[in-house]
């Protein structure tokens, strides 16, 4: 699992590569505290493309995160692709929650309109 995050002009992204599982989890619930830590509000594009696979304790991280970005009024976008992450956000409702975004640039775009 491969986990980067940088600054962009209006928010940080963090993007994930590799299964977002029970073994990865502990990692990326580290990485996302440490890219998080700023204080005041926080905008945050979550890419999700390159990640084949996510199970229950990723969906959890994942709320998790969620939770953070709205009790600091914040604004989350989660980049996914067609497949098996849209497909779980769908089974699961949580694409109701979570603002979606195709693909990265339009997800940083987004947050810049915003602004």
């Amino acid at each position: 699992m491969v986990i980067n995050h940088w600054r962009e002009d209006y928010c940080t992204v963090i993007q994930v590569t590799g299964d977002l599982d029970v073994a990865g989890a502990p990692r990326v619930r580290a990485e996302l505290e440490q890219a998080t830590a700023a204080a005041g509000p926080l905008n945050l594009v979550v890419d999700l493309t390159e990640v084949p696979f996510c199970d229950s304790v990723g969906l959890g991280v994942l709320v998790g995160l969620h939770n953070h970005v709205r009790r600091r009024k914040g604004r989350m976008i989660v980049v996914i692709a067609p497949g098996m992450i849209r497909h779980l956000l769908t089974i699961t409702n949580l694409d109701r929650h979570f603002e979606t975004s195709e693909s990265l640039g339009e997800a940083c775009a987004a947050m810049g309109s915003a602004a």
